[in-house]
């Protein structure tokens, strides 16, 4: 019996090698170094060895090949790499002990077989047929190395560089040690292999034959075109051909001269292409697309003025800041229609609006009523989950079905270069391999030069210059820097609950009244009651919410009628609306306001942030662990960002280096942990404006000092003090506004931004704006002298 080897396992994926081959592999693979390197910290041999192991779908094979590590160095590219040489058949046997990171198994040598004359006569047949295989595919030098091998085995093994076997077969051809029998398949594989060759070459020969054939079928249809068309002039006919047709309409079409050249082109190129030719089809599509484009047709803009605004303010209530801009811009084309200028370097005076705001504020239906103010076309571009740079510029004409660019098509739909085009959801995009659709907007979005913008279908010049774009958006921090540096950014951060009532009772009421199939004078709902669907149903900065609040109680109106549980007309009031939909669900369980109830404890304070849905009041919560527990460490919930948790490391360490200034007991930090958490742990937290909270509310709890129920705040924090700037005044004033909040502290930098919140909003909140940490403390926590008269 043949003695056992000891080898470190290099497993080959899906790659079988045979005694004799030799093979180069990639020592980047971390698998193939780990072996290699444990062979040779093992041998004191010049040529460690290692064991080739197949590895088929993830499963070691049984058998393997012995070989010897001809060579360690790099290949021509620059690669690390090892040349391995197959020695001999091995079994592989239980897994064992060895240096390195490698798998170490012992193993045993496959007996060998000796050639009998049945291989001798198998090898001569071998050698003839692998001839034949070299020949058809021009491999001549491999002919001869095949032609000196005399080993019946060793030929048998050569078969291991033979691209027509697959894994599976040169894996039977490892397992067997007979040289006649792995010799037998090896002349039976080579056979069907040359059958394949065969048939092949047969479809290839067929192939050339029809495509000679679709030649001569050509040339014979034009000179039978032509001899028709001397027909025709001869006998004075007058009938025109589908392509003569297509240059008939290109020349009769308003096309601009480029446009016009490049469809002519395409004409001819029609005229001399077959009738059977896929690329006729193709030529037609894009000529009809062509002709289809509005290329000239425009719409006359409506100058007056006071009317556009009268439109704006009857389809929307509020939004003022959009609705001064597109009078802006209204009045603005009027002056130059009047002074004569038009066109300027190819440039026309189109406008790129974005409108930013929480879901349910009307941005998508404003588009609609900014085109009718301004007498144009409007069409809509969902941009929501669009991850092909080609839906913005188009698809390559060589591609199968290519169609243009959702802007061209856009164009096309609206029949009009200057239509209102609303891009709605921007910030929705995605982007992956095939590209990055925002980098696509880039052009169009740019007033500077989108006068000349290329569709990749279209490959010819569109002017969009004169196009209002409008995007919306409902978060800014989702759309790229260079994209929003491109458009006129209008933030819509809400409405106020008058606001809300105003809207339901002149929009949402009738539109649901219409629906439900009812009319005004069957069904009323007075101004209490949609105050209170809108404060205590569903306070939202939108009012989608509160429209499908008033369409469940008209359901439930239309039903009791049709129950003959009641009879129209029905007049709806607030105390009616428990009846219809439940109890309210924003009312807190108590009389007292929510964060009267939040900080009735010191440790809680009264922060304000900005979602993706607008204003929320946010509370945190802080508390310390018992000294006995000897920790000092600082845990940090409410699933908050890397922002918001150095913004409480920053509270933290202002506290310790500023207490015995501020008269708090500081020293216990050393000794206890401090836990900070923020509730609603399921929603993803992150920003610095609670900066400020969180300062707070650890004061509130080292003092005793409970926080003002009534007071809510926003700032970033430094470690010095500083009340820093920060973002969505207006939003979050609003929140405030709409919990019943009356006292809100800010950062003095942001005093500007007051002039954004609505007067009937800053009439009701007390603001004061701050610059550092001890006023937020002097104005927030509840004086010494109230909390000792409350413990006695």
């Amino acid at each position: 019996m043949s003695e056992s080897l000891i080898l470190p396992v290099l497993p080959l994926d899906d790659e079988v090698v045979l005694p004799g081959m030799v093979v180069p592999l990639d020592l980047s693979d971390t698998e193939v170094r780990a072996a290699i390197d444990a062979a040779r910290a093992s041998s004191k041999q010049s040529k460690p060895r290692v064991l080739l192991v197949p590895r088929i779908d993830g499963k070691y094979g049984a058998v393997g090949v012995a070989a010897v590590v001809e060579q360690v160095g790099r290949l021509p590219g620059g690669e690390p790499a090892a040349v391995l040489r197959g020695v001999e058949r091995v079994r592989i046997g239980s897994g064992t002990a060895g240096p390195g990171a490698a798998l170490w198994v012992e193993s045993t040598p496959m007996e060998t077989v000796p050639a009998d004359e049945r291989a001798g006569e198998l090898a001569k047949e071998y050698k003839a047929l692998a001839t034949t295989v070299m020949q058809k595919r021009g491999a001549w030098q491999i002919v001869d190395a095949i032609n000196q091998i005399e080993d019946a085995s060793v030929l048998a093994d050569s078969s291991g560089y033979a691209p027509w076997l697959s894994t599976a077969q040169k894996f039977e051809l490892l397992e067997n040690p007979d040289p006649a029998e792995r010799l037998a398949l090896l002349v039976e594989w080579a056979r069907e292999h040359l059958a394949e060759l065969d048939v092949a070459e047969t479809i290839r020969k067929d192939v050339q034959e029809g495509m000679e054939k679709q030649q001569r079928e050509f040339l014979l249809r034009q000179q039978l075109a032509a001899v028709r068309k001397e027909l025709a002039e001869l006998n004075g006919e007058g009938a025109a051909s589908e392509e003569e047709d297509y240059r008939a309409r290109v020349e009769a079409a308003d096309l601009p001269e480029k446009v016009r050249v490049a469809a002519l082109k395409e004409v001819d190129k029609l005229e001399r292409t077959s009738d059977q030719s896929p690329e006729v089809g193709w030529i037609r599509t894009w000529l009809d697309t062509v002709l289809d484009i509005p290329w000239n047709d425009r719409t006359e803009d409506s100058y007056d003025i006071a009317a556009a605004r009268a439109v704006l303010d009857a389809d929307h209530t509020g939004l003022d800041d959009v609705k001064d801009r597109i009078v802006e811009y209204l009045a603005v084309r009027k002056r130059r229609a009047d002074q004569g200028l038009g066109v300027v370097g190819g440039r026309r005076s189109g406008a790129v609006l974005a409108l930013a705001g929480p879901p349910g504020v009307g941005k998508t239906s404003l588009g609609e009523s900014v085109a009718r103010a301004m007498g144009r076309k409007f069409v809509r571009v969902a941009l929501g989950g669009v991850r092909d740079e080609a839906e913005i510029r188009g698809h390559r004409r060589t591609y199968v079905g290519a169609l243009p660019g959702r802007i061209v098509r856009a164009i096309r739909e609206a029949g009009s270069m200057n239509p209102v085009v609303l891009l709605d959801e921007v910030d929705k995009v995605g982007a992956d391999y095939r590209g990055d659709p925002t980098a696509a907007l880039l052009e169009v979005l740019d007033p500077a030069q989108n006068h000349t913008f290329r569709d990749h279908y279209l490959e010819v010049e569109l002017d969009l210059s004169d196009v209002l774009f409008l995007a919306t958006a409902n978060v800014l921090e989702a759309v790229p820097s260079p994209l929003l540096d491109r458009m006129d950014i209008v933030t819509l951060d809400g409405y106020t609950e008058d606001e809300k009532v105003s809207i339901a009772r002149d929009h949402l009421l009738p539109r649901q009244l219409d629906k439900a199939g009812l009319t005004s004078s069957e069904v009323t709902v007075d101004d209490e009651a949609l105050r209170r669907l809108a404060g205590e149903y569903t306070r939202e900065a939108g009012v989608r919410s509160l429209e499908r609040s008033i369409a469940r109680v008209l359901r439930k109106v239309t039903a009791n009628a049709a129950l003959d549980q009641a009879s129209l007309p029905v007049h709806v009031g607030a105390g009616d609306l428990v009846g219809y939909l439940g109890r309210p669900r924003n009312v807190p369980e108590s009389s007292l306001p929510e964060s009267a109830q939040r900080t009735a404890v010191a440790g809680v304070a009264t922060g304000l942030a900005v979602t993706g849905a607008g204003g929320d009041v946010l509370y945190v919560e802080a508390s310390l662990a018992d000294p006995e527990t000897g920790s000092t460490a600082v845990t940090l919930t409410g699933q908050l960002g890397d922002v918001m948790k150095e913004s409480a490391q920053i509270a933290l360490s202002y506290l310790r280096s500023r207490g015995a200034e501020l008269e708090l007991p500081v020293g216990s930090l050393k000794d206890r942990s401090v836990h900070i958490h923020v509730p609603a742990g399921a929603i993803p937290k992150d920003g610095p404006s609670a900066g400020v909270t969180m300062t707070t509310a650890l004061a509130s709890l080292l003092s005793g000092r409970p926080v003002r129920s009534d007071v809510a705040m926003t700032g970033e924090v430094s470690l010095t003090g500083r009340v820093l700037p920060i973002g969505g005044v207006k939003q979050k004033l609003l929140a405030a506004h709409r919990a019943g909040i009356t006292t809100v502290l800010i950062p003095a930098r942001n005093e500007p931004d007051l002039d954004d919140v609505p007067e009937a909003v800053r009439s009701e909140l007390t603001v004061h704006v701050v610059s550092d940490v001890r006023e937020v403390l002097a104005i927030a926590l509840t004086p010494a002298t109230v909390v000792e008269t409350a413990a006695a």
